[in-house]
């Protein structure tokens, strides 16, 4: 650098989002951006940079699902809840992507997934217990591309590049975020189960959510955000706080994604999405909890969600805990 060249401006580091708190001694924080709108669609608050494009990973699938069904795919109930989940990986899930599959002419040899375990710890001991291995159907996000598949048969697509950015379902799916997002698609991934994945801000996805639970009824949107919160359990699954939030908080629809990102839409309107920035998803529950508070819900699932102990052995020394 010469005298004359000026320093680079260094961004500002994102806000603190939450905090970990051991033995009552501060031993980290989690940064990161978040949006909350109010029931109209206005911004009603922001932290961090919630416009700058961010990968919202599996809280875009039920874009994803919505675009499925534009293609032509009958799916309803708990097939298409399964169709935008990030499932578990229990039993019941398991069966249902199978028979998903085999009333398409398909099998579980024509998922492009990566084999893994099932996402649930308890129900991966299990797995594992009675002499299995990791499989491509296990792996949290194959009633997706069970559904990928089925869309393509019905079309007579090509179902061997069913994941290519440049195949007709793709290239369909990145309309349908860009059209709830309300902006355009800023970059194309892969996500970590190998679809192209679509970079929106987050005022887009909180956005995105907001337009599912107000669509229509029998738009495609509006019957994928009903069979979602109809069927929370095969969305994410017993043990998960999006089933808990569906549940007990009725109309509400909501979707984790990997790296910490996070998107619930209240029945009213209310939208909120945040990332946390290391992707840390201890920090999730705590952050959620919190901006749903924010967003003036009230109800005891709240308390359960937000709930992070940090253990010292076998006992609760501390907790990670929201900082705005």
């Amino acid at each position: 650098m010469t005298s004359t060249d000026a320093p680079a401006a260094i961004a500002p580091a994102p806000p603190v989002l939450a905090e970990v708190v051991r033995s009552g001694f501060t031993e980290g924080h989690h940064r990161g951006s978040l949006v909350l709108l109010a029931a109209d669609g206005s911004v009603e608050r922001t932290l961090g940079d919630p416009d700058a494009p961010v990968f919202p990973r599996s809280s875009n699938k039920p874009m994803q699902a919505a675009a499925i069904l534009r293609a032509g795919l009958e799916l309803s109930g708990e097939r298409l809840a399964l169709a935008a989940a990030s499932h578990s990986g229990e039993p019941f899930h398991l069966e249902l992507v199978a028979k998903m599959l085999a009333e398409h002419g398909l099998s579980a040899a024509d998922l492009q997934t990566p084999p893994d375990l099932p996402l649930d710890p308890v129900a991966a001991e299990a797995y594992l217990a009675a002499g299995n291995v990791r499989e491509r159907i296990t792996m949290n996000c194959s009633g997706k591309h069970a559904a990928m598949l089925a869309v393509c048969v019905r079309n007579g697509w090509d179902t061997a590049t069913y994941l290519d950015p440049a195949h007709p379902l793709q290239l369909l799916v990145g309309q349908v975020v860009a059209e709830a997002a309300g902006e355009p698609v800023a970059a194309v991934g892969t996500d970590g189960c190998g679809a192209p994945l679509m970079a929106i801000g987050l005022t887009g996805l909180a956005r995105a959510f907001r337009s599912f639970v107000l669509a229509e009824p029998g738009s495609a949107e509006r019957r994928v955000a009903d069979a979602m919160r109809a069927h929370p359990e095969y969305v994410a699954g017993t043990r998960r706080p999006d089933t808990w939030l569906m549940t007990e908080v009725p109309g509400t629809l909501s979707k984790m994604g990997a790296e910490a990102v996070q998107a619930v839409a209240l029945a009213d309107g209310r939208a909120l999405a945040f990332k946390i920035d290391d992707g840390s998803v201890r920090a999730l529950g705590p952050v959620l909890a919190r901006a749903l508070e924010l967003l003036g819900v009230d109800a005891p699932v709240i308390s359960r969600i937000g709930r992070a102990p940090l253990l010292g052995g076998a006992v609760e020394v501390g907790e990670i805990r929201a900082k705005f």
